[in-house]
């Protein structure tokens, strides 16, 4: 009996201490481990491709093109994070209470982050389709540059402020040795949920229906062959077809975007407790992590200049003199 108990918990040797582990069929756990390490796999090898692509090719260093690198690091961050909750899964987190603060340190900055990345993206698009004539200079690499760095440097900020106690002591919220729990109180989870969801995603929404708005009227006035006609005098001037795709291929980013978040702050939104831990959130929590392996398959089914630079990549011809000056738009 003794050694059946010990079994079941996360560290034998600490019989009065230490968590018990969940109960799982032994399929069920392989399955459940194959499919997230796949998962955190594919999700770091297609952020990476791209943030390679964007880095390394002169001709995609563009501002839009910036904001995809900027999401794709975080993106990539994520795939790197993954590791971790697999330990969740498996009901025993075993690094210790340092790595726990600096798991959900991390977590959380590029939570924020990301969510920062598609509000640049959003204020980009509206940009560039509302008032394409400015763009050009209003939006420029510099100006780009400035904003990415400010996302991620607020973002630090931010949660080290938001966890300073946890950071403290991280193993504060833990019931049992082999837990990694993070405990948001209502009313720092009501500042956080206005500051980092219910804003940003009121901003993302208002300006992408605004795009949604112009581009379809655009799209109706090229169709019509009066373009110049129709738009010139309201001093908007025209969107590129490529500016309109480009909208329609990140408002779709962002909308899966919106339903990979949106469960995630739900308990937020219902006046809960905001608590991160092995057994509370994990679906949740990995519904919010697999958007960052969804970009990347966007990117390759809307953007031809992704699949060329993939080619490229996996073909090696990216190792060759002057490979960063190729044409791929």
């Amino acid at each position: 009996m003794e050694t059946l108990e010990g079994a079941e918990l996360c560290f034998p040797q600490l019989l009065n201490t230490s968590c018990r582990k969940p109960i799982r069929p032994h399929s069920e756990a392989t399955t459940i481990f194959i499919l997230l390490s796949s998962i955190s796999l594919l999700t770091v090898a297609l952020n990476l491709l791209v943030i390679i692509s964007i880095s390394h090719y002169r001709q995609l260093h563009t501002p839009t093109n910036l904001l995809l690198l900027s999401l794709a690091v975080s993106d990539f961050l994520v795939g790197l994070l993954l590791p971790g909750q697999i330990l969740f899964f498996r009901g025993c987190w075993l690094l210790g209470d340092f790595m726990c603060g600096f798991f959900f340190c991390v977590a959380f900055i590029n939570t924020s982050a990301s969510i920062g990345n598609m509000v640049l993206i959003s204020v980009d698009r509206y940009m560039a389709i509302c008032d394409p004539l400015c763009y050009p200079t209003k939006v420029t690499l510099r100006r780009i540059k400035i904003c990415v760095c400010l996302c991620w440097t607020c973002s630090a900020f931010y949660n080290s402020v938001i966890l300073k106690d946890f950071v403290r002591q991280p193993g504060r919220y833990n019931s049992c040795y082999g837990e990694c729990v993070v405990v948001i109180n209502y009313i720092t989870g009501a500042v956080d949920l206005i500051l980092t969801f219910i804003g940003p995603i009121t901003v993302i929404i208002v300006l992408y229906m605004r795009v949604f708005v112009v581009a379809v009227s655009q799209a109706r006035a090229m169709r019509s062959h009066i373009v110049s006609v129709t738009l010139q005098p309201s001093g908007t001037g025209t969107a590129k077809k490529s500016e309109l795709k480009a909208a329609r291929t990140l408002g779709v980013v962002v909308a899966v975007f919106l339903l990979c978040f949106c469960p995630y702050y739900y308990p937020a939104l219902t006046g809960q407790d905001t608590e991160n831990s092995s057994s509370s959130s994990a679906f949740l929590v990995w519904l919010l992590y697999c958007n960052s392996s969804l970009n990347p398959v966007i990117y390759a089914f809307f953007y031809p200049w992704f699949r060329k630079s993939i080619k490229l990549i996996v073909t090696l011809q990216i190792l060759q003199p002057d490979s960063c000056g190729t044409k791929l738009l």
